[in-house]
């Protein structure tokens, strides 16, 4: 890799291009098979494996004993943080409750003893926590925690926890309204209006959240967990802890500068993955970034990954304190009629016009629809599909839904505004489907529970045409059905 102690700033440029995860991978299968000293000294015992949201498989990235201390001193810190500026220290009475996927850690090579070990991101946090953590704090415990069975492991959690006092809870905002939900269940009064969860957990006064906008779901947790649990965002990956809420959520999230990873960014502007390895001279340091821009990540660890394209896009709200939030995926934006919709556009844009009509939203996507798709399309479009929860205080309806949708975006994204103006691009098409389509689809690619996330967009329609098949229809919105929904 060209890399050894001492080495300027200037000269690890020069020696080391940008690269993708696939560059990586002849160096990762040996390192997987046990050989010592391929990109990190020693050898590496653990890999941990990403969510999958975009890549298939999923990347197996190694975790090295420095990658072990990197975790845990980022655990440490996002805890810190939110004691810090909530003011107390409440949230260490109680246990905490961390609603992911599956901890165990199995061997690569089954039957051989000496094998690494590969797991989820939920799985190496889980054995990077000091043993006390684990006695003193940590729910559901060992043994639930590697439950694979998310069903399963959903009541195993609700059995144990139901009479203990909880005061945080950790998940993925989809996943915790999915846990609650089946508490809710258990009410022998019914759940027309059931209690908040800090009814059942008084002490509960924190919900750490990460890996996926919490916005479609914000008003739906803040009434389920109680009014006056606080909400916290952290920003895990499998390559590594990147950043952690330290102020006010619209402030966006601390970079973790000091917590063992090495930060570099790539304007969006130039970012061509084809020829990654020619991009380097418009890579910036951390202290070249600006506001305002969005940036691909770029990612240097004590696991021997120099350089490397993490495939997250970020934008840096303030850089005296190094302060950004996540866009989106490189390889999960709409670019089919070059308008550079990422997924946080779509989400803020949806999750507007749902709050204007109290609609809470299950799950949604949107893809291109290119010309000629449509009876009397002229040009591409978004095709929305979308998951509303029922009963709702307003009917949706798709030709309500399209407009706004269309409004909000063009305010949110100059280049979408450009392309409709332009007629480059036509309004957007909705498709409202039954509850459980986007359960089904998910279920489907063996991404049910834990750390999974749906892909919010892609240029192609590659998701969109497999929600077709689910939902036997492409063309009609089925009015009648949106009706009988209220």
């Amino acid at each position: 890799m060209g890399i050894e102690a001492g080495l300027t700033y200037a000269t690890f440029c020069t020696r080391v291009a940008p690269r993708t995860y696939e560059s990586f991978s002849s160096y990762l299968e040996r390192m997987k098979e046990g050989e010592p000293d391929v990109l990190w000294p020693g050898r590496c015992a653990c890999f941990a494996v990403s969510a999958g949201t975009t890549s298939n498989p999923p990347k197996c990235l190694p975790v090295t004993d420095e990658m072990f201390a990197h975790f845990r001193r980022a655990c440490l810190a996002s805890l810190f943080y939110y004691t810090a500026r909530t003011g107390n220290t409440k949230v260490l009475s109680g246990r905490h409750l961390f609603l992911g996927g599956s901890t165990l850690l199995a061997p690569i090579a089954a039957g051989k003893g000496d094998s690494p070990r590969v797991g989820g991101l939920s799985g190496i946090i889980a054995a990077s926590l000091p043993k006390w953590v684990e006695g003193q704090f940590h729910e559901p415990g060992a043994e639930i925690a590697q439950m694979t069975d998310w069903p399963a492991k959903i009541e195993a959690t609700i059995e144990r926890t139901l009479n203990r006092d909880i005061s945080l809870i950790s998940g993925v905002p989809y996943w915790v309204l999915i846990m609650i939900a089946a508490m809710r269940s258990r009410n022998k009064d019914g759940a027309a209006s059931p209690a908040p969860l800090n009814a059942i957990w008084p002490k509960l006064e924190c919900l750490v959240h990460g890996g996926a906008p919490i916005a479609p779901y914000a008003l739906e947790l803040r009434a389920a967990l109680g009014a006056h649990v606080n909400f916290h965002e952290v920003y895990p990956t499998a390559e590594g802890f990147i950043a952690v809420q330290d102020a006010d959520a619209a402030a966006g999230l601390r970079l973790l500068a000091d917590a063992g990873l090495y930060f570099e960014f790539l304007p969006m502007s130039t970012f061509d993955e084809r020829n990654l390895a020619d991009l380097g001279p418009s890579v910036v340091p951390l202290e070249g970034v600006k506001a305002g821009v969005n940036y691909a990540l770029l990612l240097t660890t004590p696991a021997g990954l120099f350089r490397y394209l993490s495939g997250d896009v970020v934008r840096f709200v303030s850089t005296d304190v190094p302060r950004l939030i996540y866009v989106g995926r490189t390889g999960l934006q709409l670019t089919a009629f070059g308008e550079n919709v990422v997924e946080r556009d779509v989400t803020d844009t949806l999750t507007a016009v749902c709050q204007r009509h109290g609609w809470s939203i299950v799950n949604f996507h949107v893809s291109p629809v290119f010309a000629g798709m449509l009876t009397g399309q002229m040009h591409g479009c978004h095709e929305w599909w979308i998951e509303l929860k029922a009963p709702t205080v307003e009917t949706p309806t798709a030709n309500v839904i399209a407009p706004e949708l269309d409004l909000e975006l063009m305010r949110r994204n100059d280049d979408y505004a450009a392309k409709r103006k332009s007629h480059g691009i036509d309004a957007p098409a909705v498709r409202l489907v039954m509850p459980g389509v986007f359960e089904q689809w998910l279920r489907k690619n063996n991404r049910w529970g834990g750390q999974y996330k749906m892909p919010r967009c892609r240029s192609d329609r590659q998701v969109a045409n497999q929600l077709a098949e689910l939902t036997r229809f492409f063309i009609e919105t089925r009015p009648a059905y949106i009706a009988r929904r209220q």
